[in-house]
């Protein structure tokens, strides 16, 4: 099904691992930018309100999305190492 919209499986193999023939090479750069996705994703499971989804319209569940990556933000940017 995904394929069919254009997403290609990215999942990276063991070095102990041969690539079989029929599998779709392996994209480092590809796989880098997932990692940063699912970094994103499971820090917005760690938020409490997005995590539980209280909003019952989408426009304010995607808000509160958007507030907590504002949060998140800020936070990197004025952490001052503490």
């Amino acid at each position: 099904m995904l394929e069919v919209l254009g997403v290609r499986p990215v999942i990276a193999h063991l070095s102990t691992e041969t690539q079989k023939p029929w599998e779709i090479p392996f994209d480092r750069a590809l796989y880098r930018r997932r990692n940063v996705v699912e970094r994103v994703v499971g820090y917005l499971k760690e938020c409490r309100r997005v995590a539980t989804r209280y909003e019952k319209l989408a426009l304010s569940y995607l808000a509160m999305v958007k507030l907590a990556m504002i949060h998140r933000c800020f936070r990197l940017l004025f952490s001052y190492g503490t």
